[in-house]
């Protein structure tokens, strides 16, 4: 080692000093996140969508913080350097302690996405851009130091960057979420971010201390032999352009496959932080200084799961867990392939601050297409299959001048058995019409066997094609498109999308309700239906009927009473208003006004207009705060029926929202909790809601049989809830009710909820051999 060298040992900050302030600074990044998420999450009625554009709003932070400590190595001076990044992050403490502002006013239900950006950005965006600029910028004064001492290259402290920001993520849903309430959170966070204050200072104390050696040997990394450019080369707009593609392609799919997974189940943390800890884990792989995973294997792990992937999408009656698999392994090996493509083209480190912003720029583009772009440009959520199959331009790309014979048997095929699927499949319905078809099997069996089957091959030949970037991309497209009209087996008449989820006009024939009927879906789940049959028009269907829970309740409320005054949170199709009379009033408490329209348009469904015989009138507004508006002890029954797809809002099951509801209940007023849902078992956690409190409960499981004309049922899972014992009278003595147990989970409140609880309920009740 060089005296110089060894001189300036004695001089610079210890180097495990750098990495623990990157790692503290990580740390305190993502544990904010989901954190604030979940603050604004009620007051917005728990959509997935707040989860995308606060992602979103986090990668636009985090440009503005790598742009900041971009900017700043223009300043020659380390010492300059240090005197503004510590002044920055004092200035930046002024939003503490961490809370939900209120300069940008009420929640707006027509423009959701820019009310939370004001919220996010005047509650935390200064504290977090001063953070985010931490990693790049301790970056820089490591080379300038440590680097230039040892010849140990700066980028190995983007693994301790990602690997603070893992176990942050990882420690919210399992011991930050269960373990402290919502005011611990906000200010243990508020006292780690000054306590972050100090260990910067005394990090930047130390390097302005230092004496810059000379540059020294730089060390490989990632696991990759590609040569880099040298330090007095500059990077190409191809490189930045190049750098921006592959960070934006994981940002996309990140947002898309959380999507995809809190639609089904509820857009809350411990969902949340699985996609977004696999791309932090994707970044410490990547930037290794020994590949855990080689880019060979990623590169084919890739093609397989992404075809699978593609696949499935569309069938979302698939097992969850399969499905869950499936999404999360590809979405691991596309930000793996990309990152480690990233690793292989990175600069010289005197161009790491530019690297990064680029990286930056590039998270921006991919949150920012899937959180604001893609709701105005699709009527359903195809960014995320369009990403999936814009990876393949990530791959190498093979010479096409020179593609054996093989490969273009493979590409013929995959893509001419993808095409021909819808016709296939219409072939198969018919044929199933035939008893001798049938036999053992029900059609429904045979018409998935046949499906998958088919699909079979354009998967194996979108794997076979791989090592060409172009054949891979038209196979996986085809493959999608082919899945997506075998998946879909009603006719499809219109799409509408919101900040809220996307709702779809579909037709299927029901010999029950005189042939063709109309239904309603968000996301996956039917949210109502009606007959075109003028006999049945009038006749709520599905989760209404009089037979079901939500229709007993009514039936037996009218039979007492000449008017009634009904509440009804959740809109859908308005199925419940066919059951007004003259003198009946409801209101139904919506937050999405583009369900408001599409309800109340006589061309698509007319509950509200031509059934409704009593006044029917709208609140626009997340249901907890719009209620609490109410006045007390106003209704005579009141039905919690929100949800998004199969997602579920949980701040409206807590004991706080039903002490809430009961409120406006009147004496002999009853509480409906409607509780279907494939995923998660809620009726274990509301039973025990409902007695803390306060209620007195009953508790249904409706499965229906033969259905009569006219009728259309589902099954529903309730519980209703009155103010004492003498509200529940009437049902008591029903052998379809039975007495609430309010034992069989702990009862969620504003600070606590356990869907995964309520996750790994529904799997134990459907599989006997789990504990």
């Amino acid at each position: 080692m060089s005296t110089l060298a060894a001189d300036s040992r004695r001089t610079y900050a210890p180097p495990g000093l750098f990495a623990i302030t990157v790692f503290s600074s990580a740390a305190l990044v993502f544990l904010v996140q989901p954190m604030v998420a979940k603050l604004v999450l009620p007051l917005l009625g728990g959509s997935p969508s707040v989860w995308n554009t606060s992602m979103a709003f986090f990668q636009i932070a985090l440009l503005v913080g790598y742009a900041y400590a971009h900017g700043l190595q223009k300043i020659r001076s380390v010492r300059t350097q240090a005197l503004v990044h510590c002044g920055a992050l004092v200035l930046a403490a002024i939003a503490l302690p961490l809370r939900v502002n209120g300069l940008a006013g009420p929640p707006s239900s027509e423009h959701p996405n820019l009310w939370l950006l004001a919220v996010l950005g005047l509650s935390i965006g200064l504290p977090f851009a001063a953070l985010s600029a931490t990693a790049p910028l301790v970056q820089a004064w490591y080379a300038r130091t440590v680097g230039q001492a040892e010849g140990k290259e700066p980028y190995v402290l983007y693994a301790a960057s990602n690997f603070g920001s893992l176990l942050a993520l990882l420690a919210y849903p399992i011991v930050v979420e269960p373990a402290f309430t919502l005011w611990g959170q906000r200010y243990g966070w508020s006292a780690g971010y000054v306590g972050f204050v100090l260990l910067m200072t005394t990090l930047a104390l130390l390097v302005v201390r230092t004496r810059a050696p000379e540059a020294a040997r730089e060390a490989p990394l990632g696991g990759e032999a590609e040569a880099r450019p040298a330090a007095s080369t500059r990077a190409a707009w191809g490189d930045r352009l190049a750098w921006i593609g592959l960070a934006a392609i994981p940002a996309s799919l990140m947002l898309g496959v959380t999507t995809y997974i809190t639609t089904d189940v509820a857009s809350a943390p411990f969902l949340w932080v699985l996609p977004l800890a696999l791309y932090l884990v994707t970044f410490i792989v990547a930037f290794q200084a020994k590949a855990a995973i080689r880019p060979e294997f990623a590169l084919g792990m890739h093609a397989a799961t992404v075809a699978v992937c593609a696949a499935l999408l569309p069938f979302r009656s698939t097992f969850f867990a399969v499905q869950l698999v499936a999404h999360l392994l590809a979405f691991f090996f596309t930000a793996l392939m990309c990152h480690q493509r990233l690793v292989a083209r990175r600069p010289d480190p005197s161009q790491l601050t530019e690297f990064y912003l680029c990286l930056s720029i590039g998270g921006v583009v991919g949150g920012a297409f899937n959180a604001f772009a893609a709701p105005l440009i699709f009527d359903n959520v195809w960014e995320y299959p369009l990403v999936l199959a814009l990876s393949a331009f990530a791959r190498p790309s093979g010479n096409l001048s020179k593609v054996p014979i093989a490969t273009w048997v493979m590409l013929v095929l995959g893509v001419g058995a993808a095409a021909a699927l819808p016709v296939i499949v219409t072939l198969v319905q018919g044929r199933l019409t035939t008893e001798s078809v049938v036999g053992a099997f029900d059609q429904a069996e045979l018409f998935d066997m046949a499906v998958k089957v088919v699909l079979i091959v354009p998967i194996v030949a979108a794997f076979m094609v791989r090592s060409r970037a172009l054949f891979f991309f038209l196979v996986i497209v085809m493959l999608s498109i082919g899945a997506e009209a075998a998946a879909d087996r009603t006719d499809i008449r219109q799409s509408w999308r919101s900040f809220f989820g996307v709702m779809r006009l579909s037709e299927t024939i029901v010999p029950n309700l005189g042939g063709k009927v109309k239904m309603l879906a968000h996301g996956t789940t039917l949210h109502g239906a009606q007959a075109v049959d003028p006999r049945y028009r009038c006749n709520p269907q599905v989760y209404y009927t009089p037979r079901t829970p939500i229709g007993q309740v009514i039936v037996a409320k009218q039979a007492r009473s000449p008017s009634l005054r009904i509440g009804a949170v959740g809109l859908g199709t308005g199925s419940v208003s066919a059951y007004t009379r003259p003198g009946d009033r409801l209101t139904f408490f919506e937050i999405d006004p583009l369900v408001v329209r599409i309800s109340t348009n006589p061309a698509v469904f007319s509950y509200t207009t031509e059934c409704a015989k009593g006044a029917v009138d709208y609140v626009i507004g997340d249901a907890r705060l719009t209620l609490a508006r109410q006045p007390q002890g106003e209704f005579d029954v009141l039905l919690i029926d929100a949800f998004s797809s199969d997602a579920v809002p949980a701040h409206l099951l807590t004991v706080e929202a039903v002490q809430g509801y009961l409120s406006h209940l009147k004496p002999d007023g009853v509480l409906i909790l409607h509780l279907s849902n494939r995923n998660l078992d809620l009726m274990g956690p509301a039973q025990a809601v409902a007695r803390v409190a306060g209620g007195y409960a009953l508790a249904q499981n409706y499965r229906p049989g033969q259905n009569p004309p006219g009728s259309w049922e589902s099954g529903e899972d309730a519980v209703i809830v009155g103010r004492s014992r003498a509200a529940l009278a009437p049902f008591e003595g029903d052998s379809r009710w039975t007495y609430a147990n309010p034992f069989l989970a702990r009862p969620w409140r504003d600070d606590y909820t356990n869907l995964a609880g309520a996750l790994y309920a529904n799997l134990k009740g459907r599989y006997a051999w789990l504990p």
